[in-house]
């Protein structure tokens, strides 16, 4: 898999593995944003289209809502995995130029 933000390969010194691990982060981030924003769309949608309702209804447009997003962010999305992935190369890169452990609440 080639790591590009916006169809731009980044000038990093992470290693293409490095790379596509963030990459995928970004995405399945993505992908959950996605799917509380499916999930909230189909929320409001009314089961008088045939679907009839009920426990089997609902559980069904849970799973939609997640397919969904999960294959909307692997298209591109809306761009929020492409916006971050700079930022979190810039955060790798920066540990491990400084070899230093996360501080706070990350350790």
């Amino acid at each position: 898999m080639e790591t590009a933000i916006n169809g731009v390969k980044p000038q990093t010194s992470l290693d293409n593995r490095q790379l596509d691990k963030l990459r995928k982060q970004a995405e399945d981030l993505e992908g959950v944003f996605l799917n509380l924003l499916t999930k909230e769309m189909f929320a409001t949608a009314k089961s008088e289209n045939g679907f009839g309702g009920g426990f089997g209804e609902e559980t069904w447009r849970s799973m939609q809502a997640e397919q969904l997003a999960n294959t909307m962010a692997q298209n591109g999305g809306l761009g929020i995995a492409d916006q971050i992935l700079g930022d979190m190369i810039a955060l790798q890169e920066a540990n491990q130029n400084n070899n230093m452990r996360p501080s706070g609440v990350y350790r």
